[in-house]
């Protein structure tokens, strides 16, 4: 199914055009992943997305009641504010407790609702800010920059989490990153963006593409290989537990 489409979607920001002309789905169940350089359009055309900003030309066709989970890039929490998890995941609405130690659990942190927020880290909090997304039961998933200040066992820990959670819900994700070797690995599809859609498709197909190499070079394809190898992308028959390591 379908869950939202961009049509001929051209973006602002500031009054200046950032996204010209992106068509782009998500389907149901399938994850989509962002790339592109710094000032590509890759937070824009989430907010175009979502309705945070209003298209200069072109529509977004959503699913009608599409509940989206919205991950944002790392919040900065004031160290001294005491603040429980359980009580962080109840900002704006409140959940019963039920509700939050299955988002919790879905997460991977089934025992931090009673930690106080400032003395998590940056692995755990990211968790934690999956599992009040997750709260909202979504049928989409938005991740922007989501792993932005993990190292990279940490990232890689956190996007087979997202695929767990992908084949747990039967969700959509759509990701924006940085780690090109690890997400791509994650991905179902990939668009490049550059002000425009350079060139999309799946991983192997976007990685060959010259525009990809114009824009990462030839070392991103040297990383996504290492990392793909020890990757199981049959999404029929996952075992969580291959993974046995992380590439450095």
């Amino acid at each position: 199914m379908r869950l939202i489409t961009a049509t001929g979607l051209t973006l602002q920001q500031a009054g200046k055009t950032v996204l010209r002309d992106v068509d782009m789905h998500i389907d149901q169940g399938e994850i989509v992943t962002l790339v592109g350089p710094n000032g590509s359009g890759k937070s824009t055309l989430i907010k175009g997305l979502i309705g945070a900003i209003a298209p200069l030309k072109g529509t977004v066709d959503k699913v009608r009641g599409l509940r989206i989970g919205y991950v944002p890039q790392s919040l900065h929490m004031d160290g001294l504010l005491p603040l429980t998890v359980s009580r962080f995941l109840c900002l704006p609405d409140r959940h019963d407790a039920e509700a939050m130690h299955r988002a919790l659990t879905e997460a991977g942190v089934p025992d931090l609702a009673k930690a106080q927020m400032r003395t998590l880290s940056g692995g755990q909090f990211q968790r934690v800010m999956l599992a009040r997304a997750l709260l909202m039961s979504p049928d989409l998933l938005i991740l922007d920059e989501a792993t932005q200040g993990l190292d990279q066992p940490g990232a890689a820990d956190f996007y087979r989490k997202i695929e767990h959670v992908r084949r747990h819900l039967n969700c959509a994700v759509l990701m924006v990153s940085h780690d090109l070797h690890v997400v791509m690995a994650a991905s179902d599809r990939v668009l490049c963006l550059n002000g425009h859609v350079c060139c999309e498709g799946t991983p192997e197909v976007v990685q060959d593409a010259p525009e990809y190499r114009a824009l990462f070079g030839t070392g991103a394809q040297g990383a996504f290989a290492l990392y793909r190898h020890d990757h199981d992308h049959d999404h029929h028959h996952h075992h969580d537990n291959d993974h046995t390591h992380d590439h450095a």
